[in-house]
């Protein structure tokens, strides 16, 4: 079979990221992009690639086996449905959508049309979830009981320049935890509720900078997150996994999975145990560091996607997927702003 022939609609940062993995990449093919920015035209030159600024113009023009969609939130949907129509896979940058409405027009465009859209919750092809998801799975920590987690970082005040950020929307909320979410979600199971406490008593933006939040899982196990956008701390998965794109590395964890048996924080995949299933808080507890296998999430991303596209695999995150995680999270918003208890349901009632 031939390398698949990809073309990229928006060379923004992660686009211009996608373009330089697919370029590396021994067994794909960059053949365009697409952007209405001024500056497109001349990257399209510089990597050497057909550009066109229409992005439904450049997929009749190259026949591309994949698009990868890296446009703003809002135009996630309409670039998707382009692509479905024309029978051709592709990978959607989370969110899927900034709406659930919008998504769930996606999902069924997808499942109607029997054509695959892989999310780009990146962190799922990355070494530490996958294996976190597999231990837990496996029963490595027994039962699981409890999750605990934790994003908090520094953004610094040139982040705010644009406006939009400042206003509601446009807080850690919706902009950083829904890659959290997505994650527990794939290592624990759906949410079936949450609660949650929004300040923003640091900057005092509209929008919030620090929230705690509540989770009640389908299976039972209950869980909390703390998130903040003002501290400075190594924190976060950005920074502790090393698997980030634009962040120093600096080892720590930022998820801790607890069950009957023992404890697994992540991504530093230290497993603590004790000796004896008959042993308990009075008992040492043995420390085991769980091996990873030193992949990349971003070229785990994209091999995925290249098998997708060949119908060799099932996008690990699917269109419908990418929906109940955006749900959860903007639950999650909406219990912080209404002060009460927000069921996922509530927010997809045919979840």
């Amino acid at each position: 079979m031939s390398a698949p022939k990809i073309v990229i609609i928006g060379t923004g940062l992660i686009g211009r990221e996608h373009c330089a993995l697919v370029q590396k990449h021994p067994h794909a093919i960059l053949v365009g992009i697409a952007d209405l920015s001024p500056s497109a035209k001349d990257y399209a030159d510089k990597i050497d690639v057909a550009y066109y600024s229409d992005y439904q113009k450049l997929i009749e023009v190259t026949q591309p086996d994949g698009v990868i969609i890296a446009l703003p939130n809002t135009l996630h949907v309409p670039a998707g449905l382009t692509c479905l129509e024309m029978g051709i896979p592709c990978l959607v940058e989370k969110p899927i959508s900034d709406t659930i409405e919008s998504a769930r027009v996606l999902v069924e465009a997808s499942e109607t049309s029997n054509v695959p859209v892989l999310i780009g919750h990146h962190r799922r092809h990355s070494p530490d979830i996958r294996e976190a998801k597999k231990l837990i799975s496996e029963g490595a920590v027994g039962d699981l009981v409890a999750v605990n987690g934790m994003w908090l970082s520094d953004k610094p005040k040139n982040y705010f320049k644009a406006e939009w950020r400042k206003k509601s929307g446009g807080g850690p909320l919706l902009i950083n935890l829904i890659h959290d979410i997505d994650c527990l979600r794939y290592i624990v199971g759906e949410i079936e509720s949450v609660q949650a406490f929004s300040s923003n008593s640091v900057r005092g933006f509209e929008v919030e900078d620090t929230a705690s939040i509540t989770l009640r899982f389908m299976n039972g196990v209950l869980g909390s997150f703390l998130i903040s956008d003002t501290i400075a701390s190594p924190y976060t998965w950005e920074i502790a996994s090393g698997q980030a794109l634009y962040f120093p590395h600096q080892p720590g964890d930022c998820y801790f999975f607890g069950g009957k048996k023992g404890s697994l924080a992540v991504p530093s995949m230290n497993l603590w145990r004790h000796d004896q299933e008959t042993e308990h808080w009075q008992h040492p507890l043995i420390q085991q560091q769980m091996p990873l296998d030193g992949s990349s999430t971003y070229n785990n991303q994209l091999e995925h996607f290249l098998n997708v596209i060949s119908g060799e695999e099932k996008p690990v995150i699917s269109a419908r997927d990418g929906m109940l995680t955006l749900a959860a999270t903007i639950a999650i918003d909406t219990a912080a702003r209404e002060n009460r208890t927000v069921t996922v349901k509530e927010i997809v009632p045919d979840h």
